[in-house]
């Protein structure tokens, strides 16, 4: 078992920044892949960011490129997303999600393990 913990969400302006985190216990963090995944009210589940578990090969989905990061502390077992110049539509909950993979996985299904979600508002 994989326990995930996002943590860094709140409320911000349109064209601020945010970073949240989400801290893994349970297993050897550099096994998984990770990835962040957001859902809007009313709407689907849908792939933000992932990222290989050395941290070396990346994937973002096109309405976040250049605007989000995602990276890796395999020594802290943390998993972050960079957000700069938010918009409110990137207004959702945000999950962290976890999968012991070699591969980089952008489908919601892909993932075995999931966070609790972090609240992320942008105002306009």
């Amino acid at each position: 078992q994989v326990q995930l913990v996002e943590s860094g969400g709140g409320l911000v302006q349109a064209g601020g920044s945010l970073r949240l985190s989400c801290a893994a216990s349970g297993r050897i963090f550099s096994d998984y892949a990770m990835g962040w995944f957001r859902q809007a009210p009313g709407k689907d589940r849908e792939f933000v960011a992932a990222i290989s578990r050395g941290g070396g090969r990346t994937q973002y989905a096109d309405s976040v490129k250049g605007r989000f990061t995602i990276s890796r502390d395999n020594a802290k077992s943390t998993v972050y997303l960079q957000m700069n110049s938010l918009k409110p539509e990137d207004t959702a909950v945000y999950y962290c999600a976890a999968d012991r993979t070699p591969m980089v996985l952008t489908t919601s299904t892909a993932y075995h393990y999931w966070g609790q979600g972090t609240q992320v508002t942008v105002s306009s």
